[in-house]
């Protein structure tokens, strides 16, 4: 997904009661399972106890899924990760910029130290801060190139002398003989190197380093020593997000035996005891400390070098504590969370809460099977993140400090991305952070100069990044499922007010014409769709809670998708304020800053996920909307069309699983009667874009929506329409999953005979009753119970076809 596209864009113009339920466990038979895999005789199909043995946190570092490897806690603030490459904007490549989203990349050779946040997934990136590199021999005061690492204190490196497990990260940095690992708590990472090599060693901190660096995107740094072990700093930056800031307290197991503060900036504001490398001839003799001294100094561009005379007669570990607060804030966070030197305890919690987490879930399956589902769990854990000091204090969007007394703050809201799956997955895997992240999201609103609930934002900072008001889709498909302590009226409040204000997007446009007009903004009909689902969610909260007239409201607004489709072409399409269709469309274009936002008209018209029986009556009935499926997934999609974005990737004729405007598309065939043909085009996507190596995702992760849409998928479900509480049925892509709930239920899906050949559903029965529809309820997968499915070779043309039996939607209701 290219966040940049309409970040710059903009800047330019539980509680849950229900009855326990226990069921019995069953399989058998020996199963030949999907993506050319079988079951071998050594793979036995068992529920496994440890749970992170089957998660490859290198999935999705290679290719474009743009996640990193290193370590992190669920939902952690702290992402301890290596970084790979050192792009700058305006000097490399666009695409070397887009690779390198993460900081890591799984092609790369060489490493240039490990900075302490990242983001997982997306398609644009800020972040990584204070890089941390060990070296020997020559002190370099740059990172070198990709193309000559000698040039810096970069390091080669070899996959083959690297290791990942949830909360813990592994490698050899070749050039210096030198171990790294890392891992992490919520608020601190905790480094450890061992020094193999009998020379003086140094420890690099840059806080020049950013993912996405551009000149002058440090806006102010410093760094004072306390002691000979104990460093405070702090860094704002102007990147994706604007004025970010962090603080960082920094601790070392030993004490250095000298130590450089290194300022680079010509407009430096103060140094005490510090080199003045600009000038000096000698650009890495150190500077001795008098124990007395504090040195300490501000400016644009600040590193600091530590060094050690004899670093290999102990591991060196540093610790560091991360604030968006204060330094006092940091040294606390650090103090709390790890108030020892024992890397082995910290790295054995990290790995307990993961095991805790992903637990949620028993499947079995092939091992290559395991390994993508438990790392798609893992991938959906991480977002969104804490954002609050132990104290209870964060930093809000307003800037101001905020304290917390009855919830945890959280950031990082990709909501164009996450509302679709990641977010209801969430309401099943970690229901009890679900509250706190709605209420993260109304602190926003109410500390918003706009008043409005977060579109993208991220570290207090809301970056205006993709389309529509998708906060209040999972807002409404929390307060349905029966997620209610939050403030409801509140969260009522703040819905109506972000889909009521006129100065975003063209929302007054919109209320005006019934739709966007092309002349009045850029991607207008991907804006009006995805304001049509938007609304159609806060109708039904506010019907829920006895609206009537705001339901009525927004149950007609809902249908606004219908103001766009030409009926003359059978698509949706540009229009003018004057009532003139784009005369320019080509279904197939999906020009940047078009009318379509990273998609084209082939796929954004099947974009009416709560009303698809509305849209099926528009392009014709039935058969024909069959037809319009099926040359979505048959016509060939030339590059030409959309060579202006990165994101549309994964292509299966127009269908692009890359991005997620066609992540629905394939359950679409339920709501025509034809199910089976949904059976199929869910192999084909699993098939053909999802591996266990690590370019084995389609396209970005975005923040867990892509590993979401795995899960629910490999489950044999989706959820099509957020909120509408219904999920359409595809086809179970493992012989067992169970999903174990927060009340004590467990919700199982067992599907019997599934093989490479065996896609189709033959039979299906919930809780031992025959199941004839093709979509089960929120309260199906909530009450517990066993979703059987009997597979064949060959399709089931009769089941769920009648009318009754389709997903429901708006017009049903």
């Amino acid at each position: 997904m290219k966040k940049l596209m309409k970040s710059y864009k903009s800047s330019i113009i539980n509680a849950f009661s229900h009855t326990i339920k226990v069921c019995t466990i069953s399989i058998a038979g020996l199963i030949i399972l999907f993506n050319a895999i079988s079951i071998s005789a050594s793979e036995k199909l068992e529920v496994d106890t440890d749970k992170t043995q089957w998660v490859d946190t290198f999935i999705g570092t290679g290719g474009d899924g743009h996640t990193f490897p290193g370590a992190v806690v669920p939902f952690g603030m702290v992402q301890l990760s290596p970084d790979t490459a050192a792009v700058n904007r305006g000097i490399d490549p666009q695409a070397e910029i887009y690779k390198h989203s993460a900081g890591y990349h799984y092609d790369d050779t060489s490493i240039t130290g490990f900075s302490h946040t990242h983001f997982s997934g997306t398609g644009h990136s800020d972040l990584g801060d204070l890089l941390i590199m060990p070296f020997t021999g020559k002190a370099h005061l740059d990172v070198g190139t990709v193309e000559n690492p000698d040039s810096g204190y970069r390091s080669r490196f070899s996959h083959n002398n690297e290791q990942s497990k949830p909360g813990y990260y592994f490698v050899e940095l070749e050039d210096y003989n030198i171990t790294a690992e890392l891992s992490a708590t919520q608020r601190a990472g905790f480094h450890k190197y061992t020094f193999k090599n009998n020379q003086p060693g140094q420890v690099m901190l840059d806080l020049t380093s950013s993912i996405y660096n551009f000149s002058n995107k440090v806006i102010w740094s410093d760094v004072r020593v306390i002691d000979k072990q104990t460093l405070l700093a702090y860094r704002s930056t102007n990147g994706w997000a604007k004025q970010r800031e962090m603080y960082f307290a920094i601790k070392f197991s030993r004490p250095f035996d000298s130590i450089d503060l290194i300022n680079l900036d010509n407009n430096r504001y103060r140094c005490h005891g510090c080199l003045d490398h600009k000038n000096s001839n000698n650009k890495t003799k150190p500077s001795t400390i008098v124990n007395s001294a504090i040195q300490f100094t501000a400016g644009k561009a600040i590193k600091v070098m530590a060094h050690y005379n004899n670093p290999n007669e102990a591991p060196l570990m540093i610790k560091v504590g991360l604030s968006a607060v204060s330094r006092s804030n940091a040294l606390e966070n650090l103090n709390t969370e790890i108030n020892h030197w024992d890397f082995e305890l910290t790295k054995k919690q990290a790995q307990k809460q993961w095991q805790k987490q992903l637990s949620v879930i028993d499947a079995k399956g092939s091992k290559s099977q395991k390994r993508q589902l438990y790392t798609a769990l893992y991938h959906t854990l991480q977002a969104p993140s804490i954002y609050q000091d132990v104290n209870g204090q964060y930093r809000g969007v307003d800037g101001e400090i905020h304290q917390s007394a009855d919830f945890t703050n959280y950031t990082l809201f990709s909501l164009w991305d996450t509302y679709r799956a990641l977010h209801p997955l969430l309401t099943y895997i970690a229901p009890d952070k679900v509250p706190d992240m709605i209420q993260s999201m109304l602190a926003h609103y109410q500390q918003s100069y706009d008043n409005i609930l977060p579109i993208w934002s991220f570290q207090a900072h809301e970056t205006w990044t993709m389309i529509g008001y998708h906060a209040v889709s999972v807002i409404a498909d929390a307060y349905l499922k029966g997620i209610t302590n939050f403030d409801t009226e509140l969260a009522m409040k703040a819905m109506l007010d972000t889909a009521n204000h006129a100065s975003y997007d063209a929302i007054s446009d919109y209320k005006k014409y019934g739709f966007v007009p092309m002349d009045k903004l850029s991607e207008s009909v991907s804006i009006t769709l995805e304001y049509a689902y938007n609304d159609f969610t806060i109708a039904k909260m506010a019907d829920a809670m006895g609206n009537q007239d705001v339901a009525k409201t927004f149950y007609q607004r809902a249908s606004s998708y219908k103001n766009l489709f030409d009926h003359d072409v059978k698509f949706m399409r540009g229009k003018t304020s004057k009532g003139v269709w784009d005369p320019d469309f080509d279904p197939e274009d999906a020009k940047l800053m078009g009318p379509f936002t990273e998609g084209n008209s082939f796929q954004y018209t099947f974009y009416v996920p709560h009303d698809v029986t509305g849209l099926i009556s528009l392009i014709g009935g039935d058969k024909a909307f069959e037809n319009r499926l099926d040359t979505l997934f048959n016509k060939e999609l030339s590059h030409e069309k959309i060579k202006e974005h990165e994101d549309i990737a994964g292509l299966i004729g127009q269908y692009a699983h890359g991005n997620e405007p066609s992540h629905h598309i394939a359950y679409l065939y339920n709501y025509a009667g034809k199910p089976w043909r949904t059976q199929e085009r869910i192999r084909q996507i699993m098939d053909t874009l999802s591996s266990d190596k690590p370019d084995g995702l389609a396209g970005n992760d975005d923040v867990g929506q892509m590993s979401a849409w795995y899960i629910f998928s490999a489950m044999g479900f989706y959820p099509v329409s957020p909120a509408d509480l219904t999920y359409a049925i595809g086809a179970p892509q493992l012989p067992y999953i169970a999903l174990k709930l927060s009340n004590g239920n467990v919700f199982t899906v067992k599907a019997s005979g599934l093989s490479i050949k065996n896609k189709y559903i033959k039979t299906a029965l919930l809780n031992g009753k025959p199941l004839k529809r093709s979509y089960i309820t929120h309260n199906d997968i909530i009450n517990g119970g066993e979703l059987k499915i009997n597979m064949s070779d060959k399709p089931n043309k009769s089941w769920a076809n009648k009318m009754y039996d389709r997903p429901p939607s708006m017009n049903m209701n």
